[in-house]
């Protein structure tokens, strides 16, 4: 009766939130066996946890980068970078997205905020419409799976899975997908006989590529010297950012600062310098230098209004959470999760069809749900099912937020569509017909990600 209150609700138009929320309680109130303020009292305790202190501060960073300047810093060091190649835009497109998913952590900024850029400089350099809007889509899903990602943060909660370990985890595939991406411009290019849209020019290139060897070279030294040499990790990191001001003013470098505000997450954690929710409130103070101290770009009037922003942001996402935690615990006490465990298991024994089946599910539900809500009704229902099977869960919290990635390409609720539709003026059908070729990349990727887990888990390994 609880699954069918759900789906009346939704169908009738009632947003997800409250839709979980009103079936636990009109549940309750029919069967009388507890007493209407459990819901409250388990919405509570829902969103009592110390890890969802970083949805906030991720979500203000992500918006202090946004509103900084940093998307043209970013697209320029990616015009460098690869503007010389053949569909040259096209693969700045995937190069800038991959560096905005170290910031912003959603698909959904990244549509908006890069895409913004990227659409109507693919469009001067006459490119169509469709194909500028269809590598935006697809390239802005690798912003929730490189870190940082608020995705991770709302399943590591659910699973109690280290965040950290995700963050890691998420690199890799993260990168696969881009070269995918890339391997798919290059085709395109090919098929359609597209040259570059920038000449190659030595020094810009060098420029490029130096930035990429300081971003890559300098947490290795740092890690180094805390490891092998034994220097104090404060001291030595504090130190380490000293000297990257100085070479950045010096050499004016175009976005080595931003780019490494994964590195800095990703080392502050490994490192026990700091656990994941202080790294997102590292992440904020990291911002706010860049934005208001560094490049100057930022005012008090835009902090206000990114706060308010991020206020509202963060609210829907905790009563998303909230909702969610009353109706996973209504589904675990009325033993709809122990059933669909009892099915899945009396169906197949192999994870490499439970993994299928998985896929399939989220696939359709990241449909009709944001990623949110997916992840706090599928979590309580796959994952005592992935324990029992031993399929490791940092690696299925990876499959899970790919699948629900590529369900925002989608309609009926695909957000990603809807802000590219919307930012270059084309109808929903033809903004979907679009995206369809590069499903073909994601797909891959997915299917690697769910059947080579040392893809994902290499990394975690290593450090954890």
């Amino acid at each position: 009766m609880l699954k069918v209150l759900f789906l009346f609700l939704m169908a009738g138009g009632v947003p997800v939130a409250i839709a979980m929320a009103g079936a636990a309680l009109i549940y309750i109130l029919w069967t009388g066996n507890l007493p209407p303020f459990v819901v409250i009292h388990r919405m509570v305790s829902g969103i009592d946890s110390f890890p969802l202190l970083a949805v906030p501060f991720f979500i203000l960073a992500g918006n202090l980068m946004n509103n900084a300047g940093i998307t043209n810093r970013i697209y320029n060091y990616a015009l460098g970078l690869v503007g010389w190649l053949k569909g040259g835009l096209g693969h700045v497109n995937v190069v800038g997205s991959v560096v905005f998913a170290g910031m912003s952590g959603t698909a959904i900024a990244d549509a908006a905020g890069l895409g913004t850029i990227e659409i109507k400089a693919m469009k001067d350099h006459g490119y169509s419409t469709e194909f500028a809007v269809g590598v935006t889509a697809a390239s802005a899903t690798v912003g929730p799976i490189i870190p940082p990602s608020l995705p991770f943060v709302i399943y590591g909660m659910m699973a109690n899975v280290s965040v950290g370990a995700l963050f890691l985890a998420g690199i890799l595939p993260g990168l696969i997908m881009a070269g995918l991406m890339m391997v798919t411009v290059a085709y395109f290019a090919h098929k359609n006989g597209w040259g570059a849209d920038v000449k190659f020019q030595w020094p810009r290139v060098l420029k490029a590529l130096a930035e990429t060897a300081v971003v890559a070279v300098w947490p290795l030294v740092l890690w180094l010297l805390i490891t092998k040499l034994a220097f104090p990790p404060q001291a030595t990191v504090i130190f380490g950012i000293v000297i990257l001001f100085i070479a950045d003013r010096v050499f004016k470098f175009q976005a080595v600062l931003p780019i490494l505000t994964p590195v800095l997450l990703i080392g502050g954690m490994t490192t026990g310098i700091f656990t994941p929710t202080e790294g997102a409130i590292a992440a904020c103070i990291w911002a706010m230098v860049l934005g208001f101290a560094w490049y100057r770009t930022l005012s008090w009037k835009m902090f206000v209004k990114i706060s308010l922003d991020t206020v509202e942001t963060t609210a829907t996402v905790l009563f998303i959470v909230a909702a969610a935690s009353i109706f996973g615990w209504m589904l675990t006490a009325t033993g709809v999760t122990a059933a669909i465990s009892q099915w899945v298991l009396g169906f197949t024994d192999k994870p490499w069809v439970f993994l299928l089946l998985a896929n399939l599910l989220m696939l359709f539900v990241g449909c009709f749900l944001e990623p949110t809500a997916a992840i706090t009704i599928l979590v309580p229902i796959l994952v005592p099912i992935c324990q029992q099977l031993g399929i490791d869960l940092v690696h299925f919290g990876l499959v899970m937020v790919l699948n629900l990635m590529i369900g925002l390409l989608h309609p009926p609720m695909g957000m990603v569509l809807f802000v590219l539709a919307r930012v270059a003026k084309l109808s929903v059908e033809r903004t979907t017909i679009a995206i369809l070729p590069w499903l073909v990349p994601l797909l891959i990727s997915l299917m690697l990600i769910t059947y080579v887990p040392s893809i994902s888990l290499w990394l975690p390994k290593m450090f954890y």
